[in-house]
């Protein structure tokens, strides 16, 4: 009784931290658009470079009625989750296959290396002139910020899977595809979606870098048409909405993560 006592009271102090954690969260946001607004109209910033919460929430209102926002974000949406599933596919893929040729992979590594570290945006002209100003092109630019480091980072968990059930495995008379889909891919499910969290972003930054270049739909469009000829509260609302959208994108993968946690 007495250890159920405790058990209890742990699992009671764990609920009170979390609550109060998710109400910091909750002050610290309000507190940050209090003091902006407050900031904005009595003249300590500039309302005009700045903007404001309050024109952030009336730009939002006229972009959806006059300018088709939902159109704009329906873009970018759709350029980022097409990136986010292809490099879901060919970074499982490649990975698979310098995983099945470890050859191939001490060859291709010191190239991964260099195509990850490469700055992206310097990559968004050319692609520009090999493809031509369209979807495609945003897709692959959204694609090319994430897949690389996606591919390292997949293959090195799939070499540091556990080695005595790999050895298990080729002992009953397994085959490296045995091994493949019984052992390194069901074991490799955390590190998956753990990289999936971090590629919605990447993703949704590449496809931005696409659309400064070679869009006339979508929020980067909005961002770099806005910073041109000066509509701050277009611009600061681009921005915001795309803050919603990687929370949004990142909470639902975080959802994914923690139903596949408990289902194990």
């Amino acid at each position: 009784m007495r250890e159920s006592a405790l058990q209890e009271q742990y699992r009671q102090q764990q609920k009170r931290r979390k609550y109060r954690v998710h109400f910091l969260r909750l002050f610290l946001f309000i507190l940050f658009l209090a003091l902006w607004e407050i900031s904005a109209r009595t003249g300590l910033i500039d309302s005009f470079i700045f903007s404001s919460p309050s024109q952030i929430a009336e730009t939002c209102i006229s972009l959806t009625l006059e300018e088709g926002l939902f159109v704009h974000i329906g873009v970018t949406l759709y350029e980022t989750l097409a990136s986010f599933l292809l490099v879901l596919v060919f970074g499982v893929g490649a990975a698979v296959v310098l995983w099945l040729f470890p050859g191939a992979a001490r060859v291709c590594e010191p190239y991964l290396v260099i195509l990850n570290s490469l700055p992206k945006s310097a990559l968004a002209p050319l692609l520009i002139v090999w493809l031509g100003a369209n979807t495609t092109t945003i897709i692959v630019s959204g694609m090319s910020v994430a897949i690389f480091g996606s591919i390292m980072n997949l293959y090195t968990g799939f070499s540091e899977i556990d080695k005595d059930k790999l050895t298990l495995i080729y002992t009953l008379g397994g085959t490296k595809r045995h091994a493949l889909f019984k052992v390194v891919l069901p074991g490799s499910i955390p590190l998956i979606l753990s990289v999936l969290k971090v590629n919605i972003g990447l993703c949704l930054v590449g496809v931005i870098i696409g659309e400064f270049i070679g869009a006339r739909q979508g929020l980067g469009f909005l961002i770099i048409y806005a910073s041109q000829v000066f509509k701050m509260p277009w611009l600061i609302s681009s921005i915001v909405i795309l803050c919603v959208i990687a929370v949004i994108l990142y909470f639902l993968l975080n959802l994914l993560e923690r139903w596949y946690t408990r289902k194990r």
